[in-house]
């Protein structure tokens, strides 16, 4: 018997979202028994453009965030998306199709560049395979929505109606696509054990700061802010930004931490995570029924996604110090079972169900 055809599962190493939403895709598909090969679009690239991209990016978020939020207003309308997919899929073309091989179940993209270029290969009948665009986000930007993919997968109905109503494309919601590690606490104990395995405070509130795997944003000043508005001791995840890592513990009222592989334990450590980008993360913490703050958000997504959010009912939005007291409060005071989480476990499907019955048409 022939084993079965794989599923080509494209994602992007920048910053971890994306990632982290592929890996879990990976996961559950081979879980379910359906073999996964696994590419970053950025090594399809030619040689040294990845590395540019990745680069620029992160720099543009470090130096100068608010280019980032213009390059986003810049590329939503059709005739920019249009040129920035033509441009992703010329430049990708012919490594992607090599990567999908000569039969690949499906083609999945976890990243909006990637999503475009198989979205384009298949209106021009060159990708025969399904393809599957998956957003990671939960607010939308027309880079993220490929004309051409058969289904895209959005993270809440408010995302798939937009895809559904103002683009004319097939969306469906999904329930959370996060790691079933990311749980809420089984009780104080647990809460207790995570801390002690952490080496953080038993007795303290932490308030738990999140700026995604580079450490971006002004997070000093978000900081101090959370100082001056709380009693909950800031923890802070710089990622891979040691300056910033360096520059907190200096201030000696900050845990500052680095690259953090046990995240799930670190999230049922804390009593609030307050985040600036609004993607993974905000989902990883609210299945573990951990309350978020959206603040001091970055330009482009970060603000996008904290204003879904925010009408979804799943996190705060403070814009500034004197609202950022009242909901650090308001969130301190939530206990499990909130109405949020509750609102972010729909009934929906899981993602790769949908994926497999795109695998089966």
């Amino acid at each position: 018997m022939s084993s079965p055809s794989p599923v080509l599962v494209i994602s992007a190493s920048i910053g971890a979202g994306h990632d982290g939403c592929a890996a879990e895709i990976t996961r559950r598909l081979e879980t379910a028994g359906t073999p996964v090969r696994r590419v970053d679009y950025l090594d399809l690239l030619p040689a040294g453009w990845g590395r540019t991209i990745k680069q620029a990016y992160a720099r543009q978020l470090a130096y100068a965030p608010a280019t980032w939020g213009w390059l986003l207003d810049a590329l939503d309308h059709p005739g920019a998306t249009r040129s920035a997919a033509w441009l992703a899929t010329r430049a990708a073309q012919r490594r992607l199709l090599a990567a999908a091989g000569p039969a690949p179940a499906a083609v999945v993209s976890t990243y909006p560049l990637a999503s475009q270029a198989i979205g384009r290969l298949r209106l021009a009948g060159l990708l025969t395979a399904p393809a599957v665009a998956v957003l990671t986000d939960p607010a939308v930007h027309p880079l993220c929505v490929a004309p051409g993919a058969d289904l895209h997968l959005a993270p809440n109905e408010e995302a798939a109606a937009v895809i559904r109503e103002r683009h004319g494309l097939r969306a469906v919601t999904h329930a959370p696509l996060v790691d079933p590690a990311f749980r809420p606490s089984a009780g104080p104990a647990d809460v207790i054990a995570a801390r002690q395995r952490l080496g953080l405070p038993l007795d303290a509130r932490l308030a738990l700061v999140v700026a995604g795997s580079w450490g971006v944003g002004d997070i000093d000043t978000t900081v101090q802010e959370l100082i001056a508005a709380s009693a909950a001791i800031p923890v802070v995840v710089c990622g891979h930004n040691h300056a910033l890592r360096r520059r907190l513990a200096a201030t000696g009222k900050v845990i500052a931490l680095g690259w953090v592989d046990d995240m799930p334990s670190l999230l049922r450590a804390a009593d609030v995570v307050v985040n600036n980008a609004g993607g993974l993360t905000a989902m990883e913490a609210l299945a573990s029924d951990v309350p978020v703050i959206s603040y001091r958000c970055l330009p482009g997504h970060g603000v996008a996604n904290a204003a879904a959010l925010e009408r979804l009912g799943l996190a705060a939005w403070p814009r500034d110090l004197g609202e950022l007291g009242p909901a650090l409060r308001a969130a301190l005071r939530a206990t499990a079972g909130s109405p949020a989480v509750i609102r972010l476990r729909p009934t929906a499907p899981e993602a790769t169900a949908f994926i497999l019955r795109s695998v089966a048409r």
